[in-house]
């Protein structure tokens, strides 16, 4: 899905995952492209209540560097139950971050297992969750990518951003953060700073972005 801005926008862009993002825009957004039927595919998303209202700790593992995550259940527990469940049951395991954006917003999307911002876990869920009211994603926020305008599309794509990025709201609102990463931002920075595959601003990182693992306590 290629976390479009003005693009941001895009049904490519999900930086939400491709379409995740906005549709439409070939610029920046975070955007899930999740195929139109992923939500009725039947599989229930996990209780809210799996998020057990806490903070959560844990880590990713990047090609094997650390990125050290804390996930907020009280504010998000939708959106941390889902990550938490597919994290422990290794959904995320080997599968590249897909999506690499360098101008406009500035994050590293990942989490879909088909590598093109299509993939989904089977099960959507909305609507979004803790949004920041001004649009304004500081470097460390870890949020959900979704479908531009469709604030139920969110599943298993997410977005790193590694620099501060303003990410206007659609109609559905803003994306939901659900956690920050609290050591390690480097190793996602070196990411960015390799650009993306044959250049430009907006395609899948240049530098190898594989998720070997997470794990969360």
């Amino acid at each position: 899905m290629n976390p479009r801005l003005s693009t941001l926008l895009r049904a490519a862009s999900l930086v939400v995952a491709l379409p995740l993002l906005v549709v439409g825009c070939a610029s920046a957004q975070p955007t899930d492209q999740a195929p139109d039927d992923q939500a009725s595919q039947g599989s229930p998303a996990p209780d809210p209540a799996l998020a057990e209202d806490r903070e959560w700790t844990g880590t990713i593992d990047i090609g094997g560097e650390s990125v050290e995550i804390s996930l907020d259940g009280a504010e998000a527990p939708q959106a941390v139950a889902s990550f938490v469940t597919l994290a422990q049951d290794g959904y995320f395991d080997g599968v590249a971050c897909h999506r690499l954006t360098t101008q406009g917003i500035y994050v590293l999307q990942c989490g879909d297992p088909s590598g093109d911002g299509t993939g989904g876990p089977g099960y959507s869920f909305g609507p979004v969750e803790n949004d920041p009211a001004d649009g304004v994603y500081p470097a460390g926020t870890i949020a959900m990518a979704r479908l531009g305008n469709d604030g139920d599309s969110n599943g298993s794509q997410f977005f790193l951003v590694y620099k501060e990025s303003t990410i206007p709201a659609d109609s559905a609102g803003g994306y939901t953060v659900f956690g920050a990463i609290t050591g390690g931002l480097d190793v996602v920075q070196t990411i960015a700073a390799a650009g993306v595959e044959g250049g430009g601003a907006d395609g899948t990182p240049a530098a190898p972005a594989v998720i070997e693992s997470i794990a969360v306590q």
